[in-house]
């Protein structure tokens, strides 16, 4: 008994939840998947889990590097991550370590693209601006008559109208050509999302070149 208790002690300094050692493990496994390195990034998973890390906190930050290191790129990697997180419930570990091992290979041998997350921070940059900017009136709700007076909604496009008509190129996108802005007046013509090259996102941004040249 006293042999398991040094060990059991002896684990818990190497780790410690609340301490550097658990920052470090999961910046770690963040990095190697960044990397594109599915080894390391096991390793790292398995260094949390036979520490006892919780699973939960652990899938949370897979959930979050899906969108931020793989967003357009893959799609499927946030579904794999909310798999995992599900699996983890449903069955709880150990059970759910390979759910988690096999969420970690996915992301790591995924392409890559930081796209989302440069564009939200532009995004928080301008709300922090523009907070107060009206909404335009062609896009604004409204219910009442009282607000139809006032123009609310005037002169809105219903984009299924006009897409019936228009040529497509690409089946799995929208018509390249923009029917009406929807930006406040201050961020007309303002481009928070650039896509990369890498994975699926290549195809967005060819839809969206041509889309922003027809819409300058």
């Amino acid at each position: 008994l006293a042999t398991v208790e040094d060990v059991m002690q002896h684990r818990a300094l190497l780790y410690d939840k609340g301490g550097d050692q658990h920052y470090d493990t999961i910046s770690a496994l963040h990095k190697a998947l960044r990397g594109s390195d599915p080894d390391a990034s096991l390793y790292w998973l398995g260094r949390m889990l036979e520490a006892g890390e919780d699973p939960l906190y652990i899938v949370r930050r897979l959930i979050r590097f899906a969108s931020e290191d793989i967003g357009m790129a893959d799609s499927q990697a946030l579904v794999v991550c909310v798999a995992a997180q599900q699996a983890v419930h449903f069955v709880g570990l150990p059970e759910a370590n390979l759910a988690l091992a096999q969420a970690v290979v996915y992301l790591a041998t995924a392409p890559k693209s930081n796209a989302l997350y440069e564009a939200y921070s532009r995004v928080q940059e301008d709300v922090q601006k523009t907070r107060n900017d009206p909404v335009p009136l062609q896009i604004r709700n409204a219910p009442t008559q009282l607000m139809k007076d006032l123009d609310y909604g005037k002169d809105y496009k219903y984009a299924h109208d006009y897409y019936k008509d228009m040529q497509i190129d690409d089946h799995e996108r929208p018509p390249a050509t923009k029917v009406q802005e929807y930006l406040p007046e201050s961020l007309q013509g303002k481009k928070y999302y650039k896509p990369g090259q890498q994975g699926k996102e290549a195809s967005v941004k060819k839809w969206l070149e041509k889309r922003r040249g027809q819409n300058p």
